[in-house]
């Protein structure tokens, strides 16, 4: 997987408490569904801006293969996966200084593969994938049922306030069934 290129100027837009914008950086770097990267890009920020982080976020688009490579390598897992987290900093930096948050990378082949059990539909699916990886750059996690509780309520509230603008459709679903 090839790194987006970062962007040389912050552009105007909402910042976080340091001053810093929110900017997210997208690549598409598969052919199997079409993405309209500008698109999951805006929910990326618009995540980012919710929840009051400014800086760098890299949000990718990558086949089957390479997400296999990416969570054997550093997860030590067989097989592609839906969404891939990779955080950097934890902590806002200097003034006026991008923070490099992390990296998301997302599987679109995977997403429609299992979104009709999962968030319902590809669209949904889609969106969930980038809330969920966005939100673990940021220190989210669901290992312990508390954890996941406080997780799941966020990719609720920010699905509702960003992609929805409104409640939930009937059929989606957080969790992959059990």
């Amino acid at each position: 997987m090839g790194e987006p290129p970062s962007p040389t100027a912050l552009p105007a837009g909402a910042t976080s408490p340091s001053g810093v914008a929110a900017v997210v950086v997208g690549a598409d770097e598969q052919a199997e569904v079409p993405i309209d990267v500008a698109r999951w890009v805006d929910l990326a920020r618009a995540v980012l801006e919710a929840e009051g982080r400014g800086g760098e976020l890299t949000l990718t688009f990558v086949d089957r293969e390479e997400i296999a490579a990416l969570n054997a390598e550093h997860l030590g897992k067989d097989g592609p996966t839906d969404v891939l987290s990779f955080p950097l900093d934890d902590e806002d930096g200097p003034p006026g200084v991008p923070v490099l948050l992390g990296d998301v990378v997302v599987c679109p082949a995977v997403a429609a593969e299992q979104a009709a059990t999962h968030a319902g539909t590809v669209d949904d699916e889609l969106a969930l994938l980038v809330v969920h990886g966005v939100l673990h750059v940021l220190g989210h996690d669901h290992a312990e049922p508390e954890e996941a509780a406080v997780m799941r309520a966020r990719e609720l509230a920010l699905l509702q306030a960003h992609h929805w603008h409104g409640p939930p459709p009937a059929g989606f679903r957080q969790e992959h069934p059990g």
